[in-house]
């Protein structure tokens, strides 16, 4: 049985991951790290601590959505100290923390994704062949989330973007547009759009 830790149990994603833990078969929930009040019930075996060197001993692997400062200190512990596998979907990510990434991969299991989605997943690809096969089309990537969505754009429309950018040979930092107004002139050839829109209750939803 793999003992599993959420990290960040009072979030959104924390809530559901700690729901639909129970419904898996093979793992365990064993510990959840808080900074809040608890605000949800789980079984007395499970550790609920703010700790983070008593989270990362109760448990084998570490699922993480939360926030950029949370990933970070949670990478610099693993590395420094407790190696885990680790489950991270966290967007947002600075270079300093995405290069603390990179070297925690270098040093135990991590996988990482802008979006666990396998139809997203499929989505990256085919935009990278449309990207490269139409190379005269403009490329305009919209993306709507809920009003308590904090990261903008969104991880998977900079994931998206980035794969448009690699199928012409571009790179996306050069070439990545995420606002307009006023009498800007006409859009460059190699544009590529990232709009993004906050509100209500939207799951969220990606248009390229």
């Amino acid at each position: 049985m793999i003992q599993v830790g959420v990290y960040g149990g009072t979030g959104r994603v924390g809530k559901m991951l700690i729901e639909q833990l129970d419904l898996i078969e093979g793992v365990e929930l064993a510990t959840v790290y808080v900074v809040e009040a608890v605000n949800f019930s789980v079984a007395d075996s499970v550790v609920i601590t703010n700790s983070l060197e008593e989270f990362l001993k109760n448990c084998d692997l570490v699922v993480d959505f939360t926030v950029p400062k949370g990933t970070e200190a949670l990478l610099e512990a693993c590395i420094k100290s407790t190696p885990k596998a680790l489950v991270i979907g966290t967007t947002g990510l600075e270079v300093h923390q995405q290069n603390l990434l990179k070297e925690a991969g270098e040093k135990m299991p991590v996988l990482y994704a802008t979006n666990m989605s396998l139809g997203v997943a499929v989505l990256n690809n085919l935009v990278y062949k449309a990207s490269k096969t139409l190379k005269d089309f403009d490329i305009e990537i919209v993306e709507m989330h809920h009003r308590h969505k904090k990261d903008s754009p969104s991880g998977t429309a900079l994931t998206l973007a980035d794969f448009a950018a690699k199928g012409r040979d571009l790179n996306l930092d050069d070439v990545r547009v995420s606002g307009r107004d006023g009498m800007i002139g006409e859009r460059s050839k190699d544009e590529i759009s990232v709009m993004s829109l906050r509100c209500g209750d939207i799951v969220g939803e990606h248009t390229v």
